[in-house]
C-alpha cells in the first residue's frame, strides 16, 4: 500500500465534502504543517478526538520507534492550519501545543481506554507518545 497514495485520495474526498472510502468522515482532520526542511504546506489526513473544545491528534505512528514527520514539523513551527471532518467552513488557522506531564497522563489514559488501539501502539515503542492540542489563536 502507498500511503502517500491514500493520503492524496482521503485528502481529494475529503475536501469534495464527500464520503471518504472506509473512514469515518466526523472522526477526520486535516492538518496542514509547514515542512521543516523544505518550507512547504504538507498535508496529513488523521484521526482526531474532541475533548470538550479541544481538538487533538494523537502522534502514534502505529508504535513507530520514531514521531510521524507530521509531529516533527509542528514542532519546528506549530502554526497549522486545520479542516475538521465534523465542522463546516473554511481551514483556520491553529497552534499546536504538545501536552506534557501531568496535563498528558489523564487525557492519555482517556485516550488508551477510548481507543484501545492506542495501548497497542504503546507497547510497540519507547518513546512517548506525543497527544496534540489544536487550539485557535485566540483561545491561547
Amino acid at each position: 500500500m502507498d500511503v502517500r497514495e491514500v493520503n492524496k485520495r482521503v485528502i481529494e474526498q475529503f475536501r469534495t465534502g464527500g464520503e471518504v472510502d472506509g473512514m469515518h468522515r466526523e472522526r477526520l482532520v486535516l492538518l496542514t504543517t509547514t515542512g521543516r526542511r523544505t518550507g512547504e504546506p504538507r498535508t496529513t489526513p488523521m484521526m482526531f478526538h474532541r475533548d470538550g473544545d479541544r481538538v487533538l491528534v494523537i502522534a502514534s505512528n502505529i508504535g513507530a520507534p520514531r514521531h510521524p514527520d507530521w509531529y516533527l514539523n509542528l514542532v519546528a513551527d506549530p502554526e497549522v492550519t486545520v479542516e475538521v471532518g465534523d465542522e463546516s467552513g473554511a481551514p483556520r488557522h491553529a497552534v499546536a501545543r504538545t501536552l506534557e506531564g501531568a496535563e498528558r497522563e489523564p487525557v492519555w489514559e482517556m485516550l488508551k481506554v477510548t481507543y484501545p488501539f492506542f495501548a497497542e501502539h504503546e507497547r510497540k515503542t519507547t518513546r512517548t507518545i506525543p497527544v496534540v492540542e489544536l487550539a485557535s489563536p485566540e483561545t491561547r
